[in-house]
């Protein structure tokens, strides 16, 4: 989507990538909540959570796990903990209609959120 500020992000328009590959895109959240703060996105358009519906999104958000994996061993949070976040709806906090994963890390986390 042409005005999707994530698919910009994602397609390397606009801001900086700190990983990227075929399907996936990661880039640090501009108002970080944690000491570590990374946005995890599919390159391909899907609104919320709640649109995943075809075997292949399914594969997408497993890859998404895989990097957030990798980005919090390259991060340093692996063994200390981190967390990873999905907003669905505005009730639930997404203000970013773009699937997008947060990458929580170098803090205590406290629970419940929010």
């Amino acid at each position: 989507m042409a005005e999707c500020i994530f698919c910009k992000i994602a397609t390397g328009e606009v801001g900086k990538l700190v990983y990227e590959d075929e399907y996936v895109a990661a880039f640090d959240d501009l108002n970080p909540q944690a000491p570590v703060h990374v946005l995890i996105v599919p390159k391909k358009h899907i609104a919320r959570l709640s649109d995943l519906s075809e075997p292949a999104d399914g594969e997408i958000v497993g890859r998404i796990m895989i990097v957030a994996n990798r980005l919090a061993r390259e991060r340093g949070i692996t063994d200390d903990g981190y967390r990873v976040v999905v907003n669905c709806n505005e009730a639930a906090g997404q203000s970013v209609w773009h699937l997008h994963f947060h990458l929580l890390g170098g803090r205590t986390m406290t629970w419940p959120p929010g």
